[in-house]
């Protein structure tokens, strides 16, 4: 196991991709803030108040759940059900730019299935993507808009990101 962000990192990094993102915001945009469940969702929420922080103004955050959008669904391979959550955006998405936030972007499928997800239930101005990890490997044409860590692994590992909200810490590593 090998530590690739650790707590105090982790802070940073969300601190990172705010300015980041404020830095590639026009003023008097509207922006809010999406992220796919699970890490997304936590890595979302942290987004969304430190953009609240720096912008002075709420910025919306919701949950989108992508389960019914993914491409493995009905993968006869697959021994179990996938469980499907709620989707929770209590705002319009029509005319704003939708900062759409995961833990790790690898292939792309993920991302593919969340942007499906999102036009089903608007128009946004645009979608951009926000990740802690981005890595090598991807089978769809996407890339982040905006990335903490760049790596490139071997296929047989694995980046595993842990939340103190889910996991007890928080931590980013390559098993």
């Amino acid at each position: 196991m090998e530590v690739l962000l650790s707590s105090d990192k982790i802070s940073d990094c969300v601190i990172s991709l705010a300015d980041e993102i404020i830095s590639k915001t026009a003023r008097g945009d509207k922006i809010a803030v999406i992220g796919v469940r699970s890490r997304g969702e936590i890595l979302a929420k942290r987004l969304a108040d430190a953009l609240t922080h720096k912008f002075k103004t709420k910025i919306p955050c919701g949950t989108l759940d992508i389960t019914l959008y993914r491409d493995d669904i009905n993968n006869p391979q697959s021994e179990s059900q996938p469980l499907v959550r709620t989707t929770e955006i209590g705002f319009d998405i029509d005319d704003k730019i939708i900062i759409l936030v995961d833990d790790v972007l690898y292939t792309g499928r993920s991302t593919r299935a969340a942007m499906d997800a999102l036009i089903d239930l608007g128009r946004p101005k645009a979608i951009r993507l926000a990740v802690l990890v981005e890595r090598a490997g991807r089978e769809f044409p996407i890339q982040a808009d905006f990335a903490s860590l760049k790596i490139d692994l071997p296929a047989d590992k694995t980046v595993q990101v842990n939340f103190v909200e889910s996991d007890g810490k928080d931590r980013v590593i390559v098993i």
